[in-house]
């Protein structure tokens, strides 16, 4: 990837809390990322996926609790999946869809990522994120239970999940090719409590 790449970051609560929230805000900065396309430059976008995250992962462990036969809660890496996927396919088409309205075709994709981290981060062991529904006494002591992190907010409980600094991505090399190959690249932007949040790809 040369100098003329331009990463644009979309910063936490970007796109809204709700689905149409997003779909609205996401026309706005399609619009943005296409006068960069028609300025030549290449383009990489990261997100954040606080809020996506968090309704998805309500949405989950609310499935596991009401389905008798299904008690499995699906793990935040999988509803971190779930969440780029969802914030990336709004976001490539309307990219593309602002694109083919002034006359330009540019592949846009969407790559789900996955960071290394240090199992040693101290973040693991101070957990800062609020995330999920909030909770009555009794169900916190049941997220305790099984060994999750929980927190009182507002007169209620929610829980609360690590965010230790990310040392590498393991998609570099998928980002890069599709870079060169002159598409536009979306995936979420790592970062940490610690760290500001800056550039994750180089």
């Amino acid at each position: 990837m040369g100098s003329d790449v331009y990463k644009r970051q979309l910063g936490r609560n970007a796109f809204g809390d709700t689905f149409p929230e997003q779909h609205e805000r996401v026309k706005i900065a399609a619009n943005a990322i296409a006068d960069l396309v028609e300025a030549k430059f290449e383009i990489i976008i990261t997100h954040s996926n606080g809020p996506q995250v968090g309704t998805i992962q309500t949405a989950m462990a609310e499935f596991s609790r009401l389905d008798t036969n299904n008690q499995t809660v699906a793990p935040m890496s999988v509803c971190g999946a779930m969440s780029q996927g969802y914030i990336g396919y709004d976001l490539q088409n309307a990219i593309r869809q602002e694109l083919l309205n002034r006359g330009i075709y540019k592949p846009v994709a969407t790559i789900i990522t996955q960071v290394r981290v240090d199992p040693f981060d101290p973040a693991f062991h101070n957990p800062t994120k609020v995330i999920g529904r909030k909770m009555t006494k009794a169900e916190a002591e049941l997220e305790e239970k099984k060994g999750n992190y929980v927190v009182e907010d507002d007169g209620a409980y929610r829980r609360i999940i690590a965010s230790p600094k990310p040392i590498d991505i393991y998609e570099i090399d998928s980002i890069r090719t599709l870079v060169d190959a002159g598409q536009i690249v979306i995936c979420l932007l790592y970062t940490s409590d610690a760290a500001d949040e800056e550039d994750s790809v180089d």
